[in-house]
């Protein structure tokens, strides 16, 4: 008789020739984590602690979270989840009064893991109130540098491609980008005020001969052209910021003086790999609020679900000064660092396998 219940394998991590094979990773991990909390230091943040257990995950359509339940004294139940990332508590703690704030937080996110994806991992998170995001950029610059000089290394090499992480990191926009790799005029679907233009992006995806579905939406289009021709291209020789996302997809992120169709926010690559995601902030607690139904309601049409929107976090953004934040897969970085070729050879006890 057959069981609906998943087979648990056991996780072999912990054997004294695993273990052996895995430690050097391990150590520079540490190494790393080190130096970053010395880097901070010097430059006077506090680092600080999020709670683990949230009313909200996070609100992003394709971001699943843990879900569990609070029980009380009495027996009430209440829906509790396990963070996505711990941006909301950073943010209060940005309302509360402080200024620069860093964190190494336990983060988990579900149907994730692979190479480069674990259901449990660490996200370096960092705030600075009344900074640009153009001095993240400079922060990651200098993060790439000291990880490769705390672990001895002058190149970061996975998949056959490899980055110099001394190097200046390319400064480059999604509409540069689309236009480079895909030879799509990006912007062109993209309205003065925001609107994207689900038309006008299918025909340049047609030119260029990416498939797609009927029913895909510009946000679906959108990531298809990101993954296929655009990501595989970057952060080769030196890192890639990639930058200014059209304010569909700028999820917390503020949108930009210079141009009202895009965001402050990028991301960073290094031979392939998504390091950091960073944003200008958004404090705009009514327009947050409008992208976070429309995330919800895009979850909910795709998976069947959506997850509760924490009303603190939105009371907060009207206190929270002008700030900027950035999120760094603290572990793919180590990867890269040392050389290991999976996220789990860089984590000290990793989630068991409970799938066959």
């Amino acid at each position: 008789m057959s069981s609906s219940r998943p087979a648990i394998s056991r996780s072999p991590w912990w054997t004294p020739a695993n273990h052996a094979d895995r430690r050097p990773f391990l150590m520079g991990r540490n190494a790393i984590q080190a130096a970053l909390r010395g880097f901070f230091s010097e430059r006077d943040f506090v680092e600080v602690d999020a709670a683990t257990l949230q009313i909200s995950p996070g609100n992003e359509t394709h971001l699943h979270a843990f879900a569990t339940e609070a029980i009380a004294i009495d027996g009430a139940r209440a829906s509790l989840y396990l963070h996505t990332s711990p941006e909301f508590a950073c943010k209060k703690l940005l309302a509360a009064g402080e200024k620069r704030i860093f964190t190494f937080a336990h983060v988990y996110r579900n149907r994730e893991r692979g190479a480069l994806h674990h259901p449990e991992f660490t996200m370096l998170e960092w705030y600075r109130a009344g900074e640009s995001y153009e001095q993240l950029m400079a922060d990651c610059a200098d993060m790439l540098a000291l990880a490769a000089e705390t672990t001895g290394t002058d190149r970061f090499v996975f998949r056959g491609m490899e980055v110099d992480p001394f190097a200046e990191p390319e400064r480059l926009s999604l509409a540069e980008a689309f236009e480079r790799y895909a030879g799509i005029d990006l912007l062109a679907s993209v309205t003065a005020s925001g609107e994207a233009d689900r038309g006008l992006l299918a025909a340049g995806l047609k030119r260029t001969g990416i498939r797609f579905a009927e029913d895909d939406t510009w946000a679906d289009l959108f990531s298809k052209v990101l993954v296929e021709k655009i990501e595989p291209h970057l952060g080769q020789s030196r890192a890639t910021i990639l930058c200014e996302y059209p304010v569909s997809e700028a999820a917390l992120a503020r949108p930009s003086a210079r141009d009202p169709r895009v965001a402050e926010r990028f991301e960073l690559y290094a031979c392939g790999v998504e390091l950091a995601n960073a944003f200008g902030e958004l404090t705009d607690a009514g327009e947050q609020r409008r992208r976070f139904e429309h995330e919800m309601a895009e979850k909910s049409r795709i998976y069947g679900e959506r997850y509760p929107i924490d009303e603190d976090f939105l009371d907060a953004l009207a206190t929270m000064p002008d700030a900027s934040g950035a999120a760094l897969g603290f572990d793919r970085l180590a990867m890269l660092a040392t050389g290991a070729t999976r996220i789990d050879q860089v984590m000290w006890a990793p989630v068991a396998e409970v799938f066959s």
